[in-house]
C-alpha cells in the first residue's frame, strides 16, 4: 500500500519538474522501483525469485543512470525505456500464468502491456525531448500505482484467507453447516426414556447416545433399507443382461436396415393407388 501511494505522489511530481530535472529525478524513480521489487521478494510469493532477480537487475540499472557521465535525454529515456519493457513483459508473464487462480489477472495483463508501450516508446526515436520524457516517467508513476495497489490488496486477501485453519470445499462446507445445525438442536433436546434403541433389553444399561452416534445409526439404517430395496445394486434373483456376442450386428447404412426384419415391418405398406 505504501509503495503503491508513494508512485501516485512520484507520477504527480514528476509532471511538476523543470525539464532539466528529468536526469536528476530518473535514477532515483528506478532505484525505488527496485527496492518495491525486493518488498515483494519478501512477501513470500510463488514468484518471489523472479521479483530477486528484478530487483539485482533495476538496481543496476539505477546505479549506472546515476553514474553515467551523459546529461542528454537519450541514455536517460532509453534505460527507462528498458524498465518499462522488462517490468511490463515480466506482469503480461505472470498475469497468464495466474490466470487461473487469480481474478484480477486481466488487470495485470493490461498494465503490463501499457507498461510494455510506454517502454517502446521511451526506447524510440520519438523520446528526445524533456517534455516527453517527463510525460513517460509520469505514466511510469501511475501504472507502477496501480499495480502496487492490487498486488497489496490481492495479498491481504490472501493473508486473510491463511488465517482459517479449515478450508472446506462448496459441497463440505454445507454439509458441515447442516451437521452443525443438527447438533445444536440435539443438544437442545431430551430424549425420552422409554424410546430405547433396538438390540438393548429392557432393564438393561444404557448410555445416553450422542448426536454422532445417532447420525452413524441413521446411516447405516438407511444404507440397509436401500440394499433391501435393490437400488446399491442388483438384487440376488434379478436377470442377468444378454451377452454383447448374442446381439445382432448393428447395420452401418440405409440399406441394411431396410433389409432387417425390424425395418422391413416398419416400412408403411404402399396402397392400391400408388399413394
Amino acid at each position: 500500500m505504501f509503495a503503491g501511494a508513494a508512485w501516485l505522489v512520484i507520477g504527480w511530481s514528476v509532471l511538476r519538474l523543470e525539464p532539466t530535472a528529468v536526469t536528476a529525478v530518473a535514477g532515483p524513480i528506478v532505484l525505488f522501483g527496485a527496492v518495491c521489487e525486493g518488498l515483494r521478494a519478501l512477501a513470500g510469493t510463488r514468484t518471489w525469485w523472479l521479483n530477486a532477480g528484478l530487483a539485482v537487475l533495476f538496481t543496476a540499472t539505477g546505479v549506472v543512470m546515476l553514474t553515467g557521465g551523459d546529461s542528454g535525454y537519450t541514455t536517460t529515456a532509453s534505460l527507462i525505456g528498458w524498465y518499462l519493457l522488462v517490468r511490463g513483459a515480466v506482469d503480461v508473464s505472470v498475469g497468464i500464468m495466474t490466470r487461473g487462480s487469480d481474478r484480477v489477472w486481466s488487470l495485470v495483463v493490461t498494465i503490463g502491456v501499457l507498461e510494455t508501450a510506454t517502454g517502446f516508446l521511451a526506447a524510440s526515436p520519438m523520446a528526445r525531448g524533456a517534455e516527453t520524457v517527463l510525460m513517460i516517467l509520469g505514466g511510469l508513476g501511475v501504472l507502477r500505482a496501480v499495480a502496487d495497489l492490487v498486488t497489496a490488496l490481492r495479498l491481504r486477501e490472501v493473508a486473510s484467507k491463511g488465517r482459517d485453519l479449515l478450508e472446506l470445499p462448496p459441497e463440505r462446507a454445507t454439509g458441515l453447516a447442516g451437521y452443525s445445525a443438527g447438533h445444536t438442536d440435539f443438544e437442545g433436546r431430551k430424549i425420552a426414556k422409554h424410546r430405547a434403541r433396538d438390540g438393548v433389553p429392557a432393564g438393561g444399561e444404557t448410555h445416553e447416545e450422542s448426536f454422532h452416534e445417532r447420525v452413524l445409526r441413521t446411516t447405516a439404517d438407511l444404507d440397509a433399507m436401500l440394499a433391501q430395496a435393490g437400488i446399491s445394486g442388483p438384487r440376488a434373483g434379478a436377470p442377468t443382461p444378454p451377452d454383447a456376442k448374442d446381439l445382432p450386428p448393428v447395420p452401418d447404412s440405409p440399406a441394411g436396415i431396410e433389409g432387417t426384419a425390424a425395418g422391413n415391418s416398419a416400412k408403411p405398406e404402399r396402397s392400391a393407388g400408388g399413394h
